[in-house]
C-alpha cells in the first residue's frame, strides 16, 4: 500500500508534471477522490467542464452533471468492483456544462489510493465523425467499383442502341419518330448518370497546392447570387485570420457549390430563408488517414448552414451514401461525391439536422511549409 507521502508526491505529479503528458490528449481527463472532489484535470478537462483546474478543485464531480447522473453510478460500480468500466453513449449535459454533451467514459480505479477513480471521456460527436468518415469512405469505394462497371458494360452497349434509334428515325413515321426520340432521350440520360458516376473511379492522385478557402466561397457566392440562388440571402462569416488549407481549388468549388446549392434548395421561397457559410480554427481534432500511420491533424473547420426543414431522421445517417436523396428527381450521387472529395483529402464531413437548422461542417488539413533538406540547410 502506497503511503501518505508517496501519494501526495504521485498526486502532486499528476497536478503539475502529469499535465505536460495529460495536456497532450485532446480528450478530458479527471482524478476523482474517494470524497467525490475533483482532485486534477488535464486542458482538455477544464475546456469540456468550463472551468479552470482551480475552480475544478473545488466542487465534487457531482457539481458539474445533473442529479442523478448515470457518471455517478459508474464511478461507484469502479469504486466497488476495483476494476475499469466503460459506459457508451451517456448523455451528462447540464446548465453549468452545457446541453447534449454525450460522451463514452472510461473509468478506471487508481490501486494506489482506495477510492480514487480517473475518468476520461470520448466525446460522442468525434467518434461519430470518425465513423460516418468511415462509412462514406466505404460508399465511395462501392460507387468507385460500380462506376467503373457501369462505364464498361454500359455505355458501349447505349451507344449502339442510341445509334439504331437515329437509323429507324428516318424512315419512320411521325407518330414513331416519337419513339425513337424517347429511346434517344433515355440513352443520353443513362449516358449522363453513368459519366457522373466515372468521377468516383478516378483514383489519380489529387494535384494539391495552398488554397485561400475564403477566395474559394466568395466564388462560390457569386455563382449562387447570379444562379441557382438568386434572391436568397447568403451571409458569410469568416474567421480571417486562418491559414491555406491544402487541397485542390477546383475540388473545393464543386464541393461547396454542392453544399450551397442543397441550401438553397431545401429554404425554396422561404421569404426568412437564410443560407450561412461559415470558417473558424478549431485546434485538437486529429483523424487516421487510410495509407499513413500518421494522424493528420484537421484544425480547419468549414460550415454551411440553412434554416429549412431540415433533413429526415432516418436519412441522416446514410445521408452521404450512394443513391440516398430527399429530392425527388435527385440521383443521390451529389453528396456521395462530396463525401469522396473530402475524404480523399484527408478531412472529414458531416451534418447535424434539426428543423431550421442543418449543418453541413467540413473538417480539413491546414497548409504546411515542407521541411527543408539538410541540402537545403547547409547552402
Amino acid at each position: 500500500m502506497m503511503s501518505a507521502a508517496s501519494y501526495e508526491g504521485r498526486t502532486a505529479a499528476l497536478a503539475s508534471d502529469g499535465p505536460t503528458i495529460l495536456d497532450s490528449l485532446p480528450h478530458p481527463v479527471l482524478l476523482v477522490a474517494p470524497d467525490g472532489v475533483i482532485e486534477a484535470a488535464n486542458i482538455a478537462a477544464e475546456i469540456f467542464l468550463r472551468s479552470s483546474v482551480s475552480v475544478l478543485r473545488r466542487h465534487p464531480i457531482d457539481y458539474f452533471v445533473p442529479f442523478g447522473s448515470p457518471l455517478l453510478t459508474l464511478i461507484e460500480q469502479v469504486r466497488e468492483r476495483g476494476a475499469p468500466v466503460n459506459e457508451y453513449k451517456v448523455d451528462i449535459g447540464s446548465p453549468r456544462i452545457g446541453p447534449d454533451r454525450v460522451v463514452d467514459i472510461h473509468a478506471a480505479p487508481v490501486v494506489e489510493r482506495p477510492g480514487a477513480v480517473v475518468l476520461m471521456f470520448l466525446e460522442r460527436g468525434m467518434a461519430e465523425k470518425i465513423d460516418r468518415q468511415l462509412t462514406s469512405r466505404g460508399a465511395a469505394r462501392t460507387v468507385t467499383g460500380l462506376a467503373a462497371m457501369l462505364a464498361h458494360e454500359i455505355k458501349n452497349p447505349l451507344s449502339g442502341i442510341r445509334g439504331a434509334a437515329q437509323l429507324l428515325e428516318q424512315s419512320a413515321s411521325e407518330e414513331d419518330r416519337a419513339l425513337t426520340r424517347l429511346i434517344m432521350d433515355e440513352a443520353d440520360r443513362i449516358v449522363k448518370l453513368v459519366d457522373r458516376m466515372e468521377v468516383f473511379s478516378d483514383e489519380r492522385p489529387i494535384e494539391r497546392e495552398p488554397v485561400n478557402i475564403h477566395v474559394v466561397l466568395d466564388h462560390v457566392k457569386r455563382l449562387a447570387d447570379s444562379g441557382f440562388a438568386r434572391g436568397k440571402r447568403i451571409v458569410e462569416d469568416y474567421d480571417p485570420s486562418l491559414p491555406p488549407v491544402h487541397a485542390n481549388r477546383d475540388q473545393l468549388i464543386q464541393v461547396f457549390l454542392n453544399l450551397v446549392k442543397n441550401a438553397s434548395e431545401a429554404i425554396g421561397d422561404d421569404p426568412d430563408g437564410e443560407i450561412r457559410i461559415t470558417t473558424a480554427f478549431r485546434p485538437g481534432v486529429r483523424l487516421s488517414v487510410p495509407g499513413t500511420t500518421e494522424k493528420v491533424s484537421l484544425p480547419l473547420e468549414f460550415c454551411v448552414r440553412d434554416n429549412g426543414p431540415g433533413v429526415p431522421e432516418d436519412l441522416l445517417p446514410h445521408l452521404f451514401e450512394p443513391f440516398i436523396t430527399t429530392k425527388p428527381n435527385g440521383s443521390g450521387l451529389g453528396l456521395a461525391l462530396v463525401a469522396k472529395i473530402i475524404g480523399d483529402h484527408g478531412g472529414v464531413i458531416e451534418c447535424d439536422s434539426q428543423p431550421r437548422k442543418t449543418t453541413f461542417r467540413i473538417l480539413m488539413p491546414a497548409f504546411t511549409e515542407p521541411e527543408a533538406s539538410s541540402s537545403d540547410r547547409t547552402d
